[in-house]
């Protein structure tokens, strides 16, 4: 076995201790939370599913973090944090420093989603216990290198009309983004470029668009589709095709001068740096809760700057927020039209960090700030 600072990016790993000068774990407890949406994603998107998870520790002490799926895999996801994240964890000592360790025993069981995705509600769990007791938030224990990082608007909005995709954009320039993102991937490509005009038309010159569509594409619709796109200016066409076809990304970057992104289906380290190393992508967009925790995002994170690509990390504002401003660079924070867990009703206070006027600002008091309400 691979000693842990050798691992990829082990220098980042956060770890606050070893195993002879502080507690462990003692217990990992698991509360499910059925939520719905106030604007479903589609008909049978109406729900997502927050997995809490509080690590009780051998002096007391306690973290609180979160796993997270929309519909589908939440009882798989459940099941493992239950049974083999709990039983890996019971006894370890209680830091941040062993996410390596804890892969190896459970990777196994698939090398990412239901696997990464459980482990991720341990590690932001160890993150909230590191940074409380250090009396700091997770952005300044990481170390806050700005005050705020621009905000686009988002949403899952195929299925809207006309008028409604255009009610959402006019709130989103109301509330100051600095971009906004849309999906594309109708049957008719028409249709598409008909709805990214009307965009275009609603946001003028000066704020971004990006558009997303969400792995709907073969390889020949989607040189099509980018090639016609074009003529809109968009800040990058994100998923264009299925995110683990790299030779098929490989060859659309080749095709055209449009940026391409990709990265919120990704879920290791190797993944990402398999498809930087191939030249797949300009923007590479990491979901903290899909590719296992903090830990994974911040070597990802290396990753990308090292490689002079662009890091847009993946929806949860209030957690992705907190992590670019500690990131060198401009880092784009996704804001979710009405699906932060604030609006959705999840937490019992405000996690101190908000996006407004175009920027997240501000951040956890301590720890994480996620305090969560209790299932009724």
């Amino acid at each position: 076995m691979t000693a842990l600072d050798e691992r990829p990016g082990a220098g980042n790993t956060g770890n606050t201790g070893d195993a002879g000068d502080v507690p462990v774990v003692t217990d990992l407890r698991v509360e499910h939370l059925t939520v719905p949406l106030r604007r479903p994603w589609g008909p049978d998107v109406t729900v997502v599913h927050v997995l809490v998870t509080r690590v009780e520790v051998s002096d007391g002490s306690t973290g609180t973090g979160f796993s997270w799926t929309p519909t589908i895999g939440a009882s798989a996801v459940e099941a493992m944090l239950t049974h083999d994240v709990r039983d890996v964890a019971l006894g370890r000592p209680a830091t941040t420093g062993w996410w390596d360790l804890a892969w190896e025993h459970l990777h196994e069981a698939g090398g990412g989603g239901i696997t990464t995705i459980a482990l991720a509600g341990l590690d932001l769990a160890l993150w909230d216990l590191a940074a409380g007791r250090a009396g700091r938030s997770l952005t300044d224990l990481l170390g806050r290198r700005h005050d705020s990082q621009p905000t686009y608007g988002s949403g899952v909005n195929l299925h809207y009309s006309d008028a409604e995709l255009a009610d959402q954009v006019r709130r989103w320039v109301d509330a100051g983004h600095s971009g906004v993102k849309v999906k594309v991937g109708r049957p008719d490509l028409a249709e598409d470029l008909r709805r990214v005009a009307l965009v275009r038309d609603l946001l003028g010159p000066d704020r971004a668009l990006m558009v997303d569509a969400n792995q709907r594409w073969d390889l020949p619709r989607a040189s099509a589709a980018v090639q016609a796109l074009a003529e809109f200016d968009p800040a990058w066409v994100e998923e264009p095709l299925r995110a683990d076809d790299t030779s098929g990304l490989v060859e659309l970057r080749r095709r055209t001068d449009v940026r391409l992104a990709v990265g919120e289906n990704v879920h290791t380290w190797y993944r990402f740096r398999d498809l930087i190393e191939a030249g797949a992508a300009d923007v590479l967009q990491p979901n903290v809760v899909r590719v296992g925790g903090i830990t994974p995002f911040l070597r990802i994170a290396d990753l990308v700057r090292g490689a002079g690509l662009e890091l847009a990390p993946h929806l949860l504002p209030e957690l992705s927020g907190q992590l670019a401003l500690a990131l060198p660079g401009r880092t784009w924070v996704e804001d979710v039209e009405d699906a932060g867990f604030a609006e959705l009703g999840v937490l019992r206070t405000p996690t101190g960090g908000s996006c407004a006027d175009g920027s997240f600002r501000g951040g956890a008091r301590t720890g994480l700030g996620f305090d969560f309400r209790t299932a009724t």
